[in-house]
């Protein structure tokens, strides 16, 4: 094997081949159960590629967007992608949000707070900086269960290692359930916290259109991909084609799913 760093989340292009297609649908859902009316100042913790910020434009009629991503790479990556006068894109971490306190109507964080160090301080700034009677929500992939997408991978790949189990987001992000999304948000002091669960369709032409995006080195499947010798990457692809539900017409449809949490201030 070669070197491993499991987390490694940088570049725009290549993370839009491998789940940015599927982040996109989940943003609409979650948008559509936020529930927050149209209008006001609306800020992206953690906004990456820019793809909800993009949703949040075109279904919430905001004022202004702010979108911040620890990630020079993403943030130039979103500001070439997203051109609106009402957007404004800065590197910051979510966990030290360098904005005024009370100075959104909605804070929204897409596929992020697992990722943060401590998740508690990213929930307490993004409830620092929201107004009175705002909404704050988030959402993270279910990857022990029905994030197929992923969760497919990790099956193959463990039963080929056992030592993968350790890799897996699954085993790793203990955060991505409704109990702890819920304990997060309370703990930072919001208010009436609800869960949900947002099922999105992900279909694959073919086998080469869902393994191609595991070679780009992004995240912790893409990471643990690359750092295989060739023989076994090649064993990891031929079980993966084995065991994927392919239609006659050599099509893969597999259910991405994201768990999401809101709550008011």
């Amino acid at each position: 094997m070669g070197t491993l760093n499991p987390d490694t989340w940088d570049r725009g292009g290549l993370y839009e081949s491998f789940v940015g297609r599927w982040s996109r649908s989940v943003a609409r859902g979650f948008l559509g159960w936020l529930g927050r009316p149209p209008g006001g100042d609306w800020l992206d913790v953690g906004c990456g590629t820019g793809a909800l910020t993009d949703t949040v434009l075109a279904l919430c009629e905001p004022r202004a967007v702010t979108g911040i991503d620890a990630s020079a790479g993403y943030i130039e990556f979103a500001r070439g992608r997203v051109r609106d006068v009402r957007v404004q894109f800065k590197v910051a971490d979510a966990q030290m949000i360098p904005l005024d306190t009370a100075s959104f109507d909605g804070v929204v964080s897409g596929l992020m707070v697992n990722f943060v160090p401590e998740p508690s301080k990213a929930a307490a700034e993004m409830r620092r900086v929201v107004r009175s009677g705002g909404v704050v929500g988030a959402y993270v992939w279910d990857y022990e269960g029905k994030m197929e997408l992923l969760r497919y991978f990790w099956d193959a790949a463990v039963a080929l290692n056992p030592k993968a189990a350790d890799l897996g987001e699954g085993r790793r992000f203990h955060l991505c359930k409704p109990e702890p999304l819920a304990a997060l948000f309370s703990g930072a002091g919001l208010q009436m916290v609800e869960t949900t669960a947002i099922d999105v369709p992900a279909l694959f032409r073919d086998f080469d259109d869902y393994w191609s995006p595991f070679l780009g080195g992004q995240g912790p499947a893409g990471g643990y991909t690359n750092s295989l010798d060739e023989a076994a990457r090649s064993a990891l692809r031929e079980l993966l084609r084995r065991r994927l539900p392919a239609r006659a017409d050599g099509s893969i449809h597999l259910t991405v799913r994201a768990w999401a949490v809101k709550g008011r201030a």
